[in-house]
């Protein structure tokens, strides 16, 4: 599923998909979301009924061997893909990393309650344990699902991302212009910014598209790969101040 997202999300933008396809990298960090609360429900299962009807441990030298092994192997892959999100800031990449990271905390379980049983001779303890990993996954699930959530909704930018933006924006102010309706979304790794530009009104056409190439130029420096669209307006027109997209918006007192 993460490698069917991840060849969609790189394809570039045609007719159909004028912003592109990253947006299907969600598909993939949902449907591991709901992977990981589908172990962690059949997990707790198989807890709740070996805690009404306790039974011996069985081929616990063998299954350590295994578990460990298998959690070696999954949290170095789980490092390296974690690494690899960061980079990339690929939501499917770190929902892979997470769903691996569900087994090395099963498998961690797994030697907790074997230790507690092998120590107490107390059967329950082991039941008990894999209950308390399940709701830890049950968590980790949650949380990618949350993630997925927000990026299908177009959440804004993270905080600092904003601030950076913010920034460039304030430099420009300082020169006499002013901006509204400025806008930020996220869609798998890119991130768009729109907003509307506004300059003195006997400004000429080019005096004003060379202020807004400018705006880009400087927001794309500080946070590469970043999608701007730019809308420019008088600012000696009242209507210039109107958001047509957010309630009760005005101009700003000054």
């Amino acid at each position: 599923m993460a490698f069917w997202a991840l060849t969609v999300a790189k394809r570039p933008a045609d007719p159909e998909h004028a912003f592109g396809h990253t947006k299907a990298e969600y598909l993939a960090s949902g449907f591991e979301g709901m992977a990981i609360l589908a172990a962690a429900v059949a997990i707790a299962a198989a807890a709740v009924d070996r805690f009404f009807h306790p039974q011996p441990l069985t081929s616990i030298g063998a299954g350590l061997l295994v578990s460990v092994a298998a959690s070696a192997v999954n949290g170095g892959v789980a490092m390296v893909l974690l690494r690899a999100s960061r980079r990339l800031d690929s939501i499917t990449l770190r929902a892979d990393a997470w769903h691996l990271l569900t087994d090395v905390w099963t498998s961690a379980g797994v030697l907790v309650g074997v230790a507690l049983v092998w120590a107490t001779g107390w059967l329950v303890l082991d039941p008990v344990v894999a209950l308390l990993v399940a709701v830890n996954i049950v968590w980790t699930g949650l949380k990618l699902l949350r993630e997925t959530g927000h990026g299908l909704l177009d959440r804004a930018l993270h905080e600092e991302d904003q601030k950076a933006i913010e920034a460039v924006l304030d430099r420009f102010r300082e020169r006499g212009l002013e901006f509204h309706e400025v806008r930020t979304r996220a869609a798998g790794p890119r991130r768009f910014v729109q907003m509307h530009v506004l300059v003195p009104g006997g400004w000429s056409v080019q005096s004003g598209h060379d202020v807004l190439e400018e705006i880009e130029k400087e927001l794309v420096n500080v946070l590469p790969g970043l999608s701007v669209i730019t809308h420019l307006e008088p600012l000696e027109d009242p209507a210039s101040w109107n958001d047509a997209g957010l309630e009760g918006s005005s101009r700003p007192r000054v």
